[in-house]
C-alpha cells in the first residue's frame, strides 16, 4: 500500500488572521501614500478613504498574535524565569534585523529610482549612513530618524516588546527562584496591560516605545496562557478577567478602535488560537502560504508599491480606471515580491542565523519544546 504523506498541521486561524491583516496593510499604504489612489478616490471615495485611514488598525492583529506566539515560545505554561535573557534577545534581533535591513536597502534604492519619475511626499530623501545605521539597530524611531519604509516602526516595536517580555520573565524568575509561581507572570502582564492602556497608550508621545503597545501585546500573552488546557477553570477565568477588564475600562475611558480590535483578536485566539489545521484543500493552502510569507510581504511591499506608483504616474494616463489597475498591479506585485523575498532572502538568512546559533551553542536562548519557527510576530 502506498503511504500518503500528510501535510503538516498549522495554526490555521493565526495564518488566516495574518494573511488578512497583511493584505489590509498593503492596501492601506497604497491608499494612504498615493498618487494612484488620488486618481481613484473620486470614483470610490468611501473605499479609498477607509483604506487610507481605518485599515491601518490591522497592525493590532500582528501585535496580539506577536504576544500569543511569544508566550508560546518563551513561557508556554506562564512560568517566570528565563536563564539566558541576553541570548534570547540577541536571537530575536538576529532573526528580525537581517531581512529588515535588506528590505530597508531595497526601499532606499526604490526611492532613488522613483524620484526620477515623479515628485511625491512618499519618496524619502537620500538615505544617510547615520539613518541606515539607526535602522540597522532598530532605533530609527527612538533617535528620530525618518523611516525609509512604511511600517519600519513596527519591526522596532516588535523587538522592544519581545525584549521587554524576556526581561520580565528573567526578573520574575529571580524574584521567586525555583518556585513554580504560575500566577506571577499573568499578574505582571495584567498590570502591564492596565498601565499601558490607561496611561501610555493615551499619549502619542510614547509611540516609539514598547509601553505604548504593550496593552495589545499583553492581550496576546494572556490569550495563550488563558487557553492552556492544563490550567484549572478558575485560573483561566482569572487570567481572562485580567486581560478583559483593563481593556474594557480603557475603551470606556476613551474608545479606541485599535484597542477594540485587539480585544476581539485576543478573544478569537483564546477560543481557537491553538486549533491546528492540516494544510490541505486549496483554500487552506493559500491561507497558510499567505500567512507564511506575511513578514516578507510586510517588509518589501512599500518599495514595490512606490515603484509601481512612479511608473503609472510617469507612463500611464491619469484616468481612474487605469490608475485602479495600477493599484491592483502594485498589490499583486507586492505578494509576488513577498514570496520571492521569503524564499531568497528571509529563509537563507534564517538558516544562517540557525547555523550561528548552533555553532555558538545558543540553543538555550529559546526553551526546549518551544516553536522557533514563529520568529516574528508576523510569522
Amino acid at each position: 500500500m502506498n503511504s500518503v504523506r500528510t501535510a503538516p498541521s498549522q495554526f490555521g486561524i493565526i495564518n488566516l488572521l495574518k494573511a488578512g491583516a497583511a493584505q489590509l496593510i498593503v492596501l492601506h499604504h497604497l491608499a494612504f501614500y498615493g498618487p494612484m489612489a488620488d486618481y481613484v478616490r473620486p470614483v470610490f471615495p468611501d473605499l479609498i478613504g477607509w483604506l487610507g485611514d481605518s485599515a491601518r488598525i490591522a497592525v493590532q492583529v500582528f501585535l496580539v498574535i506577536g504576544g500569543f506566539l511569544a508566550a508560546k515560545s518563551l513561557s508556554p505554561a506562564g512560568l517566570p524565569s528565563h536563564p539566558h535573557p541576553l541570548n534570547a534577545i540577541w536571537y530575536r534581533y538576529a532573526k528580525l534585523a537581517p531581512p529588515f535591513i535588506a528590505a530597508t536597502l531595497v526601499a532606499a534604492i526604490a526611492s532613488s529610482l522613483a524620484s526620477r519619475w515623479m515628485v511625491h511626499d512618499s519618496i524619502s530623501a537620500p538615505a544617510t549612513l547615520a539613518q541606515l545605521a539607526a535602522h540597522a539597530v532598530l532605533l530609527h524611531g527612538v533617535l528620530d530618524y525618518p523611516s525609509l519604509s512604511a511600517g519600519a516602526w513596527y519591526v522596532a516595536i516588535d523587538f522592544q516588546l519581545y525584549a521587554l517580555l524576556v526581561l520580565l520573565l528573567w526578573g520574575a524568575g529571580l524574584l521567586v527562584g525555583k518556585h513554580a509561581a504560575r500566577w506571577l507572570m499573568p499578574l505582571l502582564v495584567a498590570t502591564g496591560i492596565t498601565v499601558s492602556l490607561l496611561h501610555f497608550n493615551l499619549d502619542a508621545g510614547w509611540d516609539n516605545w514598547a509601553p505604548y503597545f504593550f496593552g495589545s501585546y499583553g492581550l496576546g500573552l494572556m490569550a495563550w496562557w488563558g487557553s492552556d488546557p492544563a490550567r484549572k477553570p478558575g485560573a483561566t477565568t482569572l487570567i481572562m478577567l485580567g486581560a478583559l477588564l483593563p481593556a474594557l475600562a480603557a475603551l470606556v475611558l476613551e474608545f479606541r478602535s485599535r484597542i477594540a480590535l485587539a480585544l476581539v483578536v485576543a478573544s478569537v485566539l483564546f477560543v481557537c488560537g491553538r486549533i491546528r489545521t492540516a494544510a490541505q484543500g486549496n483554500a487552506w493552502t493559500v491561507i497558510n502560504q499567505l500567512g507564511k510569507i506575511s513578514y516578507s510581504v510586510f517588509l518589501i511591499h512599500f518599495p514595490v508599491c512606490l515603484l509601481v506608483n512612479a511608473a503609472f504616474t510617469r507612463f500611464v494616463a491619469p484616468e481612474p480606471a487605469l490608475q485602479l489597475l495600477g493599484m491592483l498591479t502594485a498589490w499583486s506585485a507586492s505578494l509576488l515580491a513577498g514570496a520571492m523575498f521569503h524564499r531568497w532572502v528571509e529563509l537563507p538568512l534564517s538558516r544562517a542565523v540557525q547555523f550561528i546559533t548552533d555553532k555558538f551553542d545558543l540553543r538555550d536562548a529559546i526553551k526546549p519544546g518551544s516553536s522557533r519557527g514563529g520568529v516574528v510576530s508576523l510569522r
